[in-house]
């Protein structure tokens, strides 16, 4: 389980160096108040675009007929585990564009695995048990963050160079759950005012 991910990594044999700078973001409600775990996502221009590398270990689990964790960020390239830690049968699968895919029934203390080889969000569920999902977004971009309970996302290495900005949250108001901006070169700091739906009911036990 990886929280609060930044994929702030070098990429060898790049071109010649960009300043960079500190990037802030947040996101808030209709009201104003600050809105946790969406992803931002910020794409530099030109030859400033850096993908993350697929390492690190991902897990999904299943315990207590939930998904845990809620929401997960990965790398394009990752393999997620699906470990089920329940004492009853599972049955994963995504419709998602991004990764279609099926984990038919496994037992308790039997894991599944699953490459994620596109960027995009891909949406989970379980064929057995409805009020069970959760959130994979797979990301093409080392700047890659979720907000804080403040709301906020900081980017200590952001090319000085324009850029857009993506922020994606399950339940905005939007094509997709996403919006986008633009972000001047010497701009330091953005911001995002979005609507949200309610969420489902026993989706968010573990967020």
């Amino acid at each position: 389980m990886v929280r609060n991910i930044l994929f702030a990594l070098a990429v060898a044999g790049a071109s010649s160096p960009l300043v960079a700078a500190q990037l802030s973001v947040r996101v808030v409600d209709a009201s104003g108040r600050p809105v946790r775990d969406a992803v931002v996502t910020l794409y530099p221009a030109g030859n400033a675009v850096r993908p993350p590398r697929a390492a690190g270990r991902f897990i999904v689990s299943q315990r207590n007929l939930q998904f845990q964790p809620f929401l997960t960020i990965v790398p394009v390239g990752a393999d997620v585990s699906f470990p089920n830690l329940d004492p009853t049968k599972h049955h994963v699968y995504s419709f998602s564009a991004a990764k279609k895919f099926e984990l038919k029934l496994f037992a308790k203390d039997q894991s599944r695995t699953v490459h994620f080889d596109k960027p995009g969000v891909v949406a989970l569920g379980c064929n057995i048990h409805d009020q069970m999902s959760a959130f994979i977004v797979v990301t093409d971009s080392m700047w890659t963050a979720r907000t804080n309970a403040q709301g906020m996302v900081s980017f200590a290495d952001a090319p000085n160079t324009p850029a857009r900005l993506n922020v994606w949250h399950p339940y905005i108001r939007a094509p997709g759950g996403q919006l986008q901006q633009a972000v001047a070169a010497a701009q330091r700091t953005a911001s995002f005012q979005v609507r949200l739906r309610p969420p489902p009911a026993m989706s968010m036990t573990d967020y």
